[in-house]
């Protein structure tokens, strides 16, 4: 039997879906957003304003950085475990790494939601 050593219960199936599944929603959100500014009202501070203060709009806002998030992650595990072979300085790449993709995480609710 083989055993992964560092997939921790995901597997390639796995990451390839996710993968797809975010670009796919991150493409949407810049058909969306180029839509707004194609065909949108004209751009003004009032427009600005109502455009972002619409609950779908940060919701998809969220959606659509989550998504980035983990795109990023799934990207950066597959490059370290490639290509960095000692374990413990791997760990502490990806760990350096979600620490700073849960930084954006937050960076990116507190404002849009203005917490």
């Amino acid at each position: 039997m083989v055993g992964h050593v560092s997939s921790f219960g995901r597997n390639g199936v796995h990451d390839w879906i996710l993968l797809r599944a975010t670009a796919i929603i991150m493409t949407l959100y810049t058909l969306y957003m180029v839509g707004f500014f194609a065909f949108g009202p004209e751009l003004t501070y009032q427009s600005w304003v109502e455009f972002w203060g619409q609950t779908s709009n940060k919701v998809f806002t969220m959606l659509a950085l989550v998504c980035v998030l983990i795109h990023a992650w799934i990207g950066m595990w597959q490059v370290l475990t490639d290509y960095i072979k000692p374990t413990v300085l791997r760990m502490f790449m990806q760990f350096g790494i979600v620490a700073l993709l849960f930084i954006y995480l937050l960076t990116g609710f507190f404002v849009l939601w203005g917490v």
